[in-house]
């Protein structure tokens, strides 16, 4: 028995440490990473209220900024309905032993690895946000009360209307800040979250941030086309903040010019000759 929670202990704070290491590297997808592989170990809703404190912390140290407070007044409709739609479906996490939950949770991550990998984008033009955003937000809420993933669809659609890089990672740190807060009081009210599960999710913090250290270590050593590739895989759904950078000034730089390799010089003597 000692050994089987000695085996869980080890699996949960390797997760958090590789799901923080992607969100230094990357700057997103500890939710995404830790969620699909808690649900290994434990119940979706499990895994979800673990990952309240880590989540909530990184999310709302992302969404502090200059652009705080018009991106709330532009947004405050979608995050509305986040809230509106999580605590409608609250309890779908914890239903049926979390059978359903695990389910879903399947099925949004598949799709978030389609949408990713495909790169597939969706132009939404503004005069259509005033009434699109509240039905995008109830929609994400919902999923989150569902599965405990809140990417799903608030990601696309705040990359669909048209955000520069730096406001797009702040509207993303938002609108994950309130998903979180909703999915916690949610759980809370369904006795999924209480103060025993609160210091657990408390302690997984000091393993996220851990990863999260290294990730931004090795982001900082990693050349700027070297980590376009990287980045460029399911990086928050079709969201990837790395398309969105041809609007900022780090695309307009001149190129890095590296110096020759000795292997370089003989690859051009040789076809000299």
């Amino acid at each position: 028995m000692l050994r089987m929670a000695i085996s869980a202990l080890a699996a949960i704070t390797s997760i958090f440490v590789l799901a923080g290491f992607v969100k230094g590297v990357v700057g997103l997808g500890l939710p995404t990473v830790a969620m699909g592989l808690l649900a290994i170990v434990m119940t979706p809703a499990q895994a979800a209220a673990l990952l309240v404190v880590p989540s909530f912390l990184t999310n709302a140290w992302q969404a502090i900024g200059p652009e705080l407070l018009p991106l709330t007044r532009r947004l405050w409709s979608m995050l509305l309905g986040i809230c509106a739609g999580t605590w409608a479906g609250a309890g779908l996490i914890t239903a049926a032993d979390g059978a359903q939950a695990s389910a879903a949770l399947g099925a949004v991550l598949a799709l978030y690895g389609v949408l990713g990998l495909t790169a597939v984008e969706f132009p939404v033009p503004g005069r259509l946000e005033p009434w699109l955003s509240p039905v995008i937000g109830m929609a994400t809420g919902i999923v989150t009360a569902a599965t405990g993933v809140y990417m799903i669809p608030s990601a696309p659609y705040l990359q669909a209307i048209g955000l520069e890089k730096d406001r797009l990672v702040q509207a993303l740190g938002l609108s994950f800040t309130v998903s979180t807060l909703a999915l916690a009081v949610a759980l809370a009210r369904d006795g999924a979250f209480g103060v025993p599960v609160a210091g657990a999710s408390l302690a997984v913090l000091a393993p996220a941030l851990l990863g999260m250290a290294l990730g931004q270590w090795l982001r900082a050593r990693v050349r700027e086309e070297t980590f376009r590739i990287v980045s460029s895989p399911p990086r928050c759904c079709s969201a990837r903040i790395s398309s969105c950078a041809r609007w900022s000034d780090v695309d307009r730089s001149p190129p890095i010019r590296r110096a020759p390799r000795p292997w370089d010089r003989a690859r051009r003597r040789c076809a000299a000759g």
